[in-house]
């Protein structure tokens, strides 16, 4: 019981604190490692390790969960986090990890436009106005101040958040593998392969010798602590009920604020901080409506909707 206890406690602060803190890691990483070459190693390092353990305990995926797997690879890695991890050369993490933050918006309104699984109440649809509301206000500029990369990088990662989505939305009749350790290890390993390729064909490849102590120091914290943590959530879930591992969706974001600013130097403008306060919100309002979905409905779009989560 106390190995449990002691378990449990480190990995809530690991998918509290480490994931709010991967944001971070990726504009250190990015800084001398290419964006789509630096998503591809850490996944394709992380799916590989995560593939190995599930295989050495006698899971084999068929051909038919293979092409599920790329098909959400291309969704959740390429699409998904080759956008966050390009968009971060230009968004501060902070403003990043808020954007992202909004992906269970997106999920709501996606699932309430293609499945009669869910109908929002009048809660959800503040929730998403209020979302988008937040989006607006960080992504928008005041015309003294516009800047059209900024603009356009901001853009980009809502549209990481909406691929990740849509890829949410997909996963939920795909026939992937049902083993949740060895489905996630396909889909990181089909992504990673798929972003490194990307990057390669155009023209973004790298030296060693040009990659710098910190940007080695960060990849390294990505994949290590970000598979360690993912293995620590999945644990969780079969331990605790999905809403109360979920609330990481809630600290990860101010983390990242937090550490962008104190690390980094970011600036927090109270622009942002209205718009955290919007995120949160909205973000509480969407999963108030939602809560009538059974238990392992709730659990599947939990442990999907977490952005670097799963790596």
């Amino acid at each position: 019981m106390r190995r449990e206890r002691a378990l449990t406690i480190l990995s809530f602060l690991a998918i509290h604190f480490v994931w709010g803190s991967t944001y971070l890691a990726i504009r250190y990483a990015i800084e001398t490692i290419p964006p789509l070459m630096t998503a591809g190693l850490r996944h394709v390092i992380g799916g590989s390790a995560l593939f190995l353990w599930c295989w050495s305990r006698g899971y084999r995926p068929t051909l038919r969960q293979w092409r599920a797997s790329a098909v959400l690879g291309f969704l959740f890695f390429l699409l998904g986090h080759g956008t966050l991890h390009w968009a971060e050369l230009i968004v501060p993490s902070g403003v990043a990890a808020l954007l992202i933050a909004t992906e269970p918006v997106w999920v709501a309104a996606l699932s309430a436009v293609t499945s009669d699984r869910l109908r929002l109440n009048a809660s959800g649809v503040a929730g998403l106005i209020i979302g988008i509301a937040s989006v607006a206000l960080l992504v928008g500029r005041p015309a003294a101040a516009f800047d059209t990369r900024l603009t356009i990088a901001s853009l980009a990662v809502v549209f990481s958040g909406i691929a990740w989505s849509i890829g949410i939305i997909y996963s939920r009749t795909a026939p992937l593998h049902p083993m949740p350790m060895m489905s996630a290890a396909m889909s990181l390993l089909c992504g990673g392969v798929l972003l490194i390729g990307t990057s390669v064909v155009t023209g973004h490849t790298f030296h060693i010798a040009d990659v710098s102590a910190v940007s080695a120091l960060a990849l390294t914290y990505l994949v290590v602590f970000g598979a360690l943590t993912f293995a620590a959530y999945t644990w969780l879930l079969t331990k605790w009920p999905p809403v109360l591992v979920a609330t990481h969706a809630y600290t990860n974001p101010l983390i990242a604020v937090l550490l962008g600013a104190v690390i980094a130097g970011e600036h927090v403008t109270l622009r942002i901080v209205i718009a955290a306060f919007a995120t949160i919100v909205s973000i509480l309002l969407v999963r108030s409506s939602t809560s009538s979905r059974s238990s392992s409905d709730q659990s599947g779009v939990s442990s999907l909707v977490s952005d670097d989560a799963s790596v």
